[in-house]
């Protein structure tokens, strides 16, 4: 029997030689597995520190290589940052100078469109601006015969005009004489007879006046033209020079809707008139009369010496009938722009030309009547022509 005693309670107990063998064993089979497992953690130690070095070291080589891949890419990165930079440059500098020329280009389309509207703006202000003024002129013409018609119906056509001449008569026509015809021993007689004289009372022009309202028309007499003989008739009748008729008749016509109309072709030194030309016709007739005035003082002056003035009344006539002309032409051209501003704004250059007509054939009525002496109107009158010698003798020989 062998004696053992535990290490740890210090109890001694006895076995046999085979639990002692048992227990030498398990001593040798601890021993045995725990030197086997301090080796094995020494191999694992080792091995962990050669896998650590192993890894450090492919670490340190990765870390190597990645710092040259880095050093690369790096490189690799500032060149590409640079031809980056280059490219963006050139395209900057590209752009910028296709964005240069675009706003150029801009820029003078903005400036012709500019352009383009101040130009239209000042034709449209222009236009604007014309056709209100020519808008005004028609509008005042239809004023003006609107307030013309709504006169005339509250009174007759003679109450109008004898209202008309006498508002201007103390101002315009002082010596004047402008009353209703009342004279009917002819069998018929017109309606105002107007004549104006000068200081020494010599006649300047005397003028017929027949005035017909829509009312006075008959189942036989409704045109104009109707009553221009026996205006014509009326006007022989009193001595009187010219014939005006004074008419609301044929409210459409387009011709005597333009002014003033003279109807030569029919009757001598006669007109057709609307109301409205009623003042401007006598005032036309009467400053045309007095060109002639100074040569009727000279005709009366001859007949009061009782000279035989035959050929001097012709040709004081022939001058008479060469201005009456001249002046009917003018009167036809004034009464064209009458018409030309009456119908329509847009032929003012043709009334324009129309007024420089009138101009023309006034400054040749004048010419020729500037031209006009004594000696040329007796050229032909001897009577005249020894008449005049005389006087001149006598007026040599009192001076002497």
């Amino acid at each position: 029997m062998n004696e053992i005693q535990c290490p740890h309670c210090g109890k001694a107990f006895k076995v046999d030689e085979a639990g002692y063998a048992a227990i030498l064993k398990q001593v040798r089979d601890s021993e045995f597995e725990q030197q086997l497992h301090e080796r094995l953690e020494l191999a694992e130690k080792d091995k962990l520190n050669a896998v650590e070095l192993a890894m450090n070291k492919v670490s340190n080589e990765m870390q190597q290589d990645a710092a040259a891949r880095n050093a690369e890419i790096q490189d690799l990165k500032a060149q590409l940052s640079a031809n980056e930079v280059a490219q963006k440059l050139s395209i900057t500098e590209a752009v910028s100078a296709v964005e240069k020329e675009r706003d150029e280009l801009k820029s003078g389309l903005r400036q012709v469109e500019l352009e383009k509207q101040l130009t239209e703006k000042s034709l449209k202000e222009k236009y604007e601006i014309q056709i209100k003024d020519r808008d005004d002129a028609i509008e005042r013409l239809r004023d003006m015969k609107a307030r013309l018609s709504t006169k005339m119906v509250g009174e007759t056509l003679e109450q109008h005009c004898e209202t008309e001449f006498n508002r201007i008569r103390s101002t315009a026509f002082p010596k004047a004489y402008f009353e209703k015809d009342n004279d009917a021993s002819a069998g018929s007689k017109g309606d105002y007879i107007f004549r104006d004289s000068d200081e020494a009372d010599t006649e300047i022009v005397s003028i017929m006046f027949e005035m017909k309202n829509e009312s006075d028309t008959t189942a036989t007499k409704k045109k104009n033209e109707d009553f221009l003989k026996e205006l014509d008739k009326d006007r022989t009748e009193k001595g009187c020079e010219y014939a005006v008729l004074v008419s609301l008749l044929e409210p459409d016509s387009e011709l005597y809707n333009s002014g003033i109309v003279d109807v030569f072709h029919r009757y001598p030194k006669m007109y057709v008139i609307r109301p409205q030309f009623f003042l401007p016709i006598i005032t036309l007739l009467r400053n045309a009369a007095m060109k002639s005035l100074e040569y009727k003082a000279e005709l009366a002056l001859v007949k009061a010496q009782n000279v035989d003035i035959t050929n001097f009344e012709d040709d004081l006539d022939t001058f008479k009938t060469a201005f009456a002309k001249n002046y009917d032409l003018a009167s036809r051209k004034f009464q064209k722009a009458i018409d030309e501003i009456d119908k329509s704004i847009d032929h003012l250059q043709k009334t324009k030309d129309a007024l420089l007509g009138t101009d023309r054939n006034l400054r040749l009525a004048n010419n020729k009547a500037q031209d006009v002496t004594i000696k040329k109107l007796t050229r032909r009158n001897p009577t005249m022509a020894a008449k005049f010698d005389e006087l001149s003798d006598q007026e040599s020989s009192d001076s002497e």
